[in-house]
């Protein structure tokens, strides 16, 4: 079915996540008439996946920890996470990162939403992080709201098809919406903010090599319609080669706990940011930790260590210590299995041993996880019972713990210690993921998407991900960050564009 009738709108915005929804507020706010169009069934997108972090300069919480900071030194500090690859940063939208994440978290603070911190993460020189309460659901949660209450219209199960261009100018959007194509005219713009691709095979394969194609992202829903479009009209993607990945991390519970499902409601987040605040750690570290053993991976000291990765068939099949990710993906299920031995467990007991860490919040030792995640946890006194438990054959995993403990732990003249004592522990499953693409559209510092001429496609913008233009997002809270900013940009130039287009 089709609906002949264009629907004329000022601003169309495309995705629903944290870049979306800034962009369509800020339209709002300008009293355009904006409409957000979300694939979806409920709008959050990447930014309900995330740890819920943003790290800012000058912030309330800095300066009321005493804490003395500054853009400058925070666009210096970027220019050390970005490492190897800071020559291909984008460093005139890392100016406006920088320069605005002050405004940006006094207005997230103004509609509601309500954060704890700063907490430090090296090489920032200073604490910066800030993590949202009671979970990253709050991030959709007061956006929505206040999207709502300024009168944007939001339409879930709306899938942007096509680009209406006419006379070299974006002027709507075609979309699927319930299953009807719908028809959206724009007397503004268009803002893209449709997330990443890390869940498209086709775009991963394409600029990040085949091996990139074959790994999980952690958001299944980010599948790069945005970018689709944008190409179409000649536009292109930068820094399509980077992205973050492979990661291993432990395989999600089947139940959510209960931080996760906790309702993002402002009275609650103020109850637990008075907690943080005053409650000990030694209190506080339970509860956190539920959280945390959701979404963390196996640090690489595990490995140096001794620990070995096994596959479902109880073969060893990579050099633990030669970035192991990229070949869990190779193996059965795309699974892979940590074994340690009683000497590793009691090391990984305490610091400075940890299974995980999340930087500037905590650290994670085997007894969280064997705490809050059982399904994960694995333990017994024999090598036969362990494989028993990990669902692997006995013998294969007799036989690969022996060959590692007699010769293949040598390892460039260093021996690592051999997996001797019982009892045995295993964590996993293990995969590994994508969790972002960095490859974002080419846009100007007014956020118009540039073909690669370096030419505007008129009426078309972009924000987050999408709008990434070769900004490089290393260290926690700066795509979070990136969202709000370049969502607020594209849809204040995507709203003071208005045209006298007619449906």
């Amino acid at each position: 079915m089709s609906s002949n009738v264009a629907q004329l709108f000022d601003v169309i915005v495309i995705g629903g996540g944290g870049a979306g929804l800034a962009a369509a507020a800020e339209a709002a706010r300008l009293g355009r008439k904006t409409v957000l169009l979300e694939k979806n069934l409920d709008i959050g997108g990447s930014t309900s996946w995330s740890v819920g972090s943003i790290s800012a300069t000058n912030t309330p919480h800095q300066l009321g920890s005493g804490i003395l900071d500054s853009p400058d030194e925070h666009f210096e500090d970027l220019e050390l996470l970005a490492g190897g690859y800071a020559n291909r940063d984008n460093r005139a939208l890392r100016r406006i990162l920088v320069d605005r994440t002050n405004e940006m978290m006094d207005w997230l603070n103004s509609i509601g939403l309500v954060f704890v911190g700063p907490n430090p993460e090296p090489p920032h020189r200073q604490p910066r992080m800030h993590n949202v309460l009671p979970n990253s659901k709050a991030f959709p949660d007061r956006l929505g709201r206040h999207c709502r209450k300024l009168g944007v219209d939001i339409r879930l199960n709306a899938l942007a098809e096509r680009l209406i261009v006419e006379e070299g100018q974006v002027v709507g959007v075609v979309a699927i919406c319930n299953g009807e194509k719908t028809e959206f005219r724009a007397r503004g713009g268009v803002v893209l903010a449709s997330g990443d691709y890390s869940a498209s095979a086709e775009l991963k394969g394409r600029y990040a090599g085949e091996s990139a194609a074959q790994l999980e992202p952690v958001n299944p829903t980010a599948t790069g319609e945005g970018f689709r479009l944008a190409l179409d009209l000649g536009g292109e993607i930068v820094n399509g080669d980077i992205i973050r990945g492979p990661i291993m991390r432990f395989v999600p519970p089947r139940r959510r706990n209960l931080l996760q499902i906790l309702p993002p409601h402002r009275w609650l987040a103020v109850i637990m940011r008075w907690s943080f605040n005053r409650l000990p750690g030694v209190l506080l570290r339970p509860f956190v930790m539920s959280f945390l053993t959701t979404a963390l991976g196996p640090s690489v000291d595990l490995f140096k260590r001794g620990a070995i990765l096994i596959n479902k068939d109880g073969n060893r099949f990579v050099d633990e210590l030669d970035k192991p990710g990229r070949m869990v993906p190779s193996q059965r299920d795309r699974e892979a299995f940590v074994v340690l031995d009683a000497r590793l467990a009691a090391e990984f007991s305490e610091w400075p041993y940890f299974i995980s860490t999340a930087p500037g919040v905590a650290y994670a030792y085997l007894e969280d996880y064997r705490r809050n995640r059982k399904d994960i946890f694995h333990k017994a006194e024999t090598i036969d019972g362990l494989a028993s438990s990990m669902n692997v054959p006995a013998a294969a995993l007799a036989e690969t713990i022996g060959r590692y403990n007699s010769t293949e732990r040598k390892n460039g003249g260093a021996d690592r210690p051999a997996l001797a004592e019982g009892p045995y522990f295993a964590l996993g499953p293990v995969k590994s993921y994508v969790v972002f693409t960095d490859g974002g559209l080419r846009v100007s510092e007014r956020l118009e998407v540039l073909k690669q001429n370096n030419d505007p496609i008129d009426g078309l913008f972009a924000a987050g991900s999408a709008g990434q233009g070769g900004l490089l997002l290393e260290g926690h809270g700066h795509h979070l960050g990136w969202a709000f900013i370049s969502g607020k940009i594209a849809g204040r130039n995507a709203a003071l564009r208005i045209t006298s287009l007619t449906a």
